[in-house]
């Protein structure tokens, strides 16, 4: 069995700390919100392992037949010995890139959550005979420190996750990648697309009502974990497409007038009828925006790969 080790680099009560920290200025702002890295306990990574099922659900699919289909080319212009993917979760559509990159000496995971490091990590370790696992407990938006590894890099960040964050907040993230990178090495960076407002807002808004729940489920993470009293069904879910940002805003919307309380913090929180509370803004791409964020962090577009019908798509830059 090839080596497989874990390095954490948040403290043991960071999660915790963080969480009150986000509930209480989030809760306590106008408007309201809450960040979505809340919505993955053990619960919400089942919902959305069934959301990326879901026929109105494209960009799992979407981003999956890109790396079918250009792992090659991927691992032809870079030539990568270590893999770096931040937020690496189960590392499920990471195989294709470890599949095809052949001089792949080392995998770095990077993850807040440690039973997804282990149990992938691990793993990985037991398929591949001489390839170093080195997970690394970390939260990706935080500066990094990269164990030592042979180069050159490639760092994956897929899954279009980078939409989560808002635009301070992405050229922030990028800058810190860019700060990681030496000459050589790479960032492979997942994005979805604008397109049709319908089909945006079914992926997100879906019949099944998967989706809702889903998005419910931050509320049952509050209340579990800062013993709040948030009644979920006195709730709606709502998706809607902001044309102007172009990106998708996940709310929850207040039925009734309604005071909430959380234990933990002291906390209570009066919600008026309709009031809404934003817990995901999803921020969707044009090739020409992708290549100025990079360009603004030092990094060059070098190569654009979309799906068949151009919903997602993987772009590659170089450091500058």
């Amino acid at each position: 069995m090839s080596p497989f080790r874990l390095t954490r680099t948040l403290p043991e009560d960071a999660t915790e700390a963080a969480l009150r920290a986000d509930v209480l200025r989030g809760l306590t702002a106008t408007p309201k919100w809450l960040p979505p890295k809340w919505f993955y306990d053990a619960r919400g990574s089942e919902l959305f392992e069934e959301i990326t099922a879901l026929p109105e659900y494209y960009p799992t699919r979407a981003e999956r037949e890109i790396l079918a289909d250009r792992a090659g080319e991927i691992a032809a212009a870079t030539g990568a010995r270590t893999l770096v993917e931040l937020g690496s979760g189960s590392s499920e559509k990471t195989r294709y890139l470890l599949d095809a990159l052949t001089a792949l000496r080392a995998y770095v995971p990077v993850d807040v959550s440690e039973s997804a490091l282990t149990g992938a990590g691990r793993a990985l370790a037991a398929e591949r005979p001489g390839l170093e696992v080195h997970a690394l407990l970390a939260d990706f938006t935080s500066a990094l420190t990269l164990p030592v590894t042979p180069g050159p890099r490639l760092v994956a960040f897929l899954g279009g996750t980078i939409g989560n964050l808002l635009p301070a907040e992405r050229a922030a993230f990028l800058a810190s990648v860019r700060a990681m990178l030496a000459p050589g090495d790479a960032l492979l960076l997942g994005t979805d697309l604008v397109k049709d407002p319908g089909v945006l807002v079914r992926a997100y808004d879906d019949a099944a009502g998967v989706t809702a729940a889903f998005d419910k489920n931050v509320l049952a993470v509050v209340n579990r974990e800062l013993g709040a009293d948030f009644v979920l069904d006195a709730f709606d879910h709502v998706a809607l497409w902001d044309a102007g940002r172009e990106w998708i805003e996940m709310r929850l919307r207040a039925r009734t007038a309604q005071t909430v309380k959380v234990g933990a913090l002291g906390l209570a929180v009066h919600f008026a009828a309709g009031e809404e509370l934003r817990t995901e803004v999803s921020a969707k791409f044009r090739r020409e925006g992708v290549g100025a964020e990079l360009a603004e962090a030092g990094l060059e577009l070098f190569h654009w790969w979309t799906d068949g019908e151009g919903r997602f798509a993987l772009s590659l830059s170089v450091v500058r």
